[in-house]
């Protein structure tokens, strides 16, 4: 062993990875697989990524996001900290990456959820004809006078049996078919793809399994990752099974964090990280070992076994999909701003280090723009409002807010930069959507005392987007806040005071009614980070409209998807200008639209088919240098907005 080797534990992980001296702990992290909070990237601003160093040889690690006392009690910076001996370090609960708030399935308040069996039944042409499925065979055996090769004579029974034709062959189908043909005394199953024009066999097993054809769909946000399982010859999604070891009562689907985010909250920062040297490998790497961490959960909680699986769907923004694929992401951050792809070639599930076995193929849904992905494609396609004659507003909440307009007859779309303000991300005391994370927020005009929702119904120890936007839209209805985002400074209440950030700030709870024993407060500084945030949206909302003469009256119905979304509170959101006042009840719920559309395509040749047509009926509407998203997006940045006009209705009820 080289003099220079380290070994460094990870609490409460109990988790040791040997390195060499000068690593970083976050380095180290990364390497055992273990992921701390760092918006940031790792470069040492965010302040984030807190450790406590319990023992050994740590140098270096101080921040002035440090307090003098955290300095006292051995809290270091993970990102900056630098091992020179062996080390026991603890993970703060504040910088862990929590995956248990998000498979919660919180839903906003407002509006109307749409059920999938409703939206199934709102698609023409969503007929229930799986693209991967199964037949089952029974062969007669080969002899002196019937010595038809083993190939010919399955493809011979799909055709006179089933009537598919033509169908051409997986070499991988066929290396292993002899043994199993005869091992099976001839009756086998036949798993396979539908092409558009001809069939593929991609697999055969012993026996009849016709009534276990699985797919695994994928969602591959900037943030989060979700999956679901899909039955394929019910086409529903899969139930836990009875037994299952997490008692999670719920159908077999699973999310977690993104173990990206370790090297930065958005995209910019992952293509900054995946063009350094060995940095794409890398990061692919992790996004797939993620995927690999939800297949298995996924496998385990249905009671499904691995080799049933025959299908894999994966829908993503351009980023995000392409490091999964493995492609360089460089191009789409340098001008003039263009994908690797528009359509991704279909590739095995194995080649890019899934475990699943050699017959499944992974379909990624096709890219639009640099900016406008797979994800949003999927949340069209499964919406249904390429189809529709009303006029929709498609908005996908999220650490990038991409925005569709359309109907039947057009479609054009965009994405702003939304920030990491909905994750917790630039504000003193925010979070990600984990346990003790406050989600809503209730404020009494008289005394300004406060009552919280919290995550888990436990003391609070931050902040989450939910819970920002329920804070700045009770402080500004009730009083607490001027339009410029500034608190009014006539208050008289002890919750308001001056802040070592700048300006003021307003206490949510107080150290004795928290986890950390510290306030949770929201500053001036946190304020405006939001107003811009919710300005991005509204502003990408607002050009798109105009860029084909409409404006916010025109718009029939508005859905609202994605993980985050599916959390707003309607009223709330529309308080401080994040969407549009519209009524209530044109506002609808589909949660995650990915997930959505990946179902539909796993379900149905014709979505499939309908995929690509839906990518290329949108036009994709710039936002770079863009002088009209400026300045709309100047005027948004108010509550909820300077032109009173637009939020009449809604300034009328906080003026009562």
């Amino acid at each position: 062993m080289s003099d220079n080797t380290v070994h460094l534990t990870f609490l409460p992980a109990g988790k040791t990875v040997e390195g060499v001296v000068g690593d970083s702990i976050m380095d180290l992290a990364l390497a055992a697989g273990i992921h701390i909070n760092a918006s940031c990237g790792g470069s040492g601003t965010c302040g984030q990524c807190k450790v406590k160093v319990e023992s050994g040889a740590v140098q270096g690690g101080y921040h002035p996001k440090l307090t003098p006392e955290e300095i006292r009690q051995g809290q270091r910076l993970a990102c900056t900290a630098q091992v020179h001996g062996d080390s026991v370090v603890e993970i703060l609960a504040s910088s862990e990456v929590d995956h248990t708030a998000i498979e919660r399935g919180r839903t906003g308040q407002g509006g109307r959820a749409l059920q999938e069996m409703e939206l199934r039944n709102l698609i023409q042409g969503l007929t229930i004809d799986p693209t991967v499925f199964k037949a089952h065979l029974r062969l007669t055996p080969p002899d002196k006078d019937d010595a038809l090769p083993d190939l010919d004579r399955l493809l011979l029974a799909l055709k006179r049996e089933h009537g598919f034709h033509p169908v051409s062959a997986d070499f991988r189908a066929v290396r292993q078919l002899g043994p199993i043909l005869r091992s099976s005394d001839w009756e086998v199953t036949a798993t396979l793809a539908f092409l558009g024009d001809r069939y593929k066999l991609i697999q055969v097993e012993a026996g009849d399994t016709v009534q276990e054809n699985y797919a695994i769909v994928v969602d591959i946000g900037t943030t989060t990752l979700a999956a679901q399982l899909l039955d394929l010859k019910e086409c529903q999604v899969v139930d836990c099974a009875d037994d299952c070891p997490d008692d999670c009562n719920t159908l077999a689907g699973t999310s977690r964090y993104n173990p990206q985010i370790s090297y930065g909250e958005d995209v910019i920062n992952r293509i900054l990280q995946a063009i350094k040297p060995h940095g794409l490998e890398t990061m692919q790497k992790v996004v797939v070992d993620g995927i690999n961490e939800m297949v298995e959960q996924l496998l385990i909680r249905s009671g499904v076994a691995r080799e049933r699986i025959s299908h894999m769907v994966v829908a993503g923004n351009s980023t995000m999909s392409q490091i999964f694929l493995g492609l360089d992401p460089r191009s789409i951050r340098e001008a003039p701003y263009v994908t690797a792809v528009s359509t991704v070639p279909v590739v095995g599930a194995k080649e890019l280090g899934i475990h699943l076995g050699d017959h499944v193929h992974v379909w990624s849904f096709p890219l639009v723009a640099s900016w406008v992905g797979g994800d949003i494609v999927a949340g069209v396609l499964g919406s249904g409002i390429w189809q529709r004659d009303e006029t929709t507003l498609f908005i996908d909440v999220g650490t990038n807010g991409e925005i569709v307009l359309g109907n039947r007859e057009w479609l054009v779309t965009t994405s702003c930069s939304a920030g990491p303000a909905f994750e917790g991300g630039g504000i003193v005391c925010g979070m990600r959507a984990a346990k003790g994370a406050i989600e809503d927020v209730w404020i009494n005009p008289e005394t300004f005392d406060v009552n919280l929702g919290v995550i888990g119904r436990r003391k609070p120890r931050g902040i989450c987007g939910s819970g920002l936007i329920a804070a700045v839209a009770e402080l500004f209805e009730k009083g607490v806040v001027e339009p410029n985002g500034k608190y009014r400074e006539e208050l008289d209440t002890p919750r308001l005071r001056g802040s070592e950030h700048g300006g003021r700030e307003f206490v949510l709870a107080w150290g004795s009614e928290t986890e950390t024993g510290e306030d949770v407060f929201l500053t001036e500084t946190d304020l405006d980070n939001l107003i811009r945030t919710k300005a991005a949206i509204y502003a990408g909302c607002k050009v798109l409209m105009e860029s084909v003469g409409l404006g916010f009256a025109d718009v029939e119905q508005v859905i609202i998807a994605g993980g985050f979304g599916q959390a707003l509170d309607l009223e709330k959101s529309v308080a401080i200008g994040l969407l549009p006042p519209l009524p209530t009840d044109r506002f609808l719920f589909v949660g995650n639209g990915a997930l959505l559309g990946a179902r539909f395509v796993s379900f149905s040749r014709e979505m499939h088919a309908e995929a690509e047509n839906v990518a290329r009926m949108m036009t994709h509407v710039d936002l770079a240098d863009n002088t009209a998203f400026m300045d709309q997006y100047v005027a948004a940045m108010f509550l909820p907005h300077t032109d009173a006009r637009e939020f009449e209705a809604r300034l009328q009820k906080t003026a009562a």
